[in-house]
């Protein structure tokens, strides 16, 4: 069960990262255009790729948040902080998956929500 519950938890944290570099500097981007369910033309434009670009940061500053609680904290203050990250990445896919792209929950919501209730069956 340890194992899984950190396995999941590496996933989400790497995944947010990727995410990250996808939205700073692969917003302009076709396939980019296709995961956002934008237009291109709107997407190439100027004003949307600095909001992708701080969408990604928010994601960075998750990413490196699950690890630093995972690496770095111990005891309750790990598992609290990663059950409030992984938590937000669950809101914030229901939210995606509602209001932008539905392949947001599944893709990212569900490990998160494996991660979330790894850690609370760990614990």
């Amino acid at each position: 069960m340890f194992i899984l519950k950190d396995i999941f938890v590496i996933i989400v944290a790497v995944e947010a990262l990727g995410i990250m570099l996808f939205e700073m500097f692969g917003s302009q981007t076709p396939a980019a255009a296709k995961a956002f369910a934008m237009p291109t033309d709107f997407i190439q434009r100027p004003e949307a790729k600095v909001a992708l670009g701080n969408q990604g940061l928010y994601n960075g500053f998750l990413g490196v948040g699950i690890f630093f609680a995972r690496y770095y904290l111990t005891g309750n203050a790990s598992f609290a902080t990663l059950l409030l990250f992984t938590g937000f990445i669950v809101v914030a896919a229901i939210y995606g998956g509602l209001t932008a792209n539905k392949t947001i929950i599944l893709g990212q919501g569900l490990p998160a929500a494996i991660a979330f209730v790894l850690l609370l069956l760990a614990h």
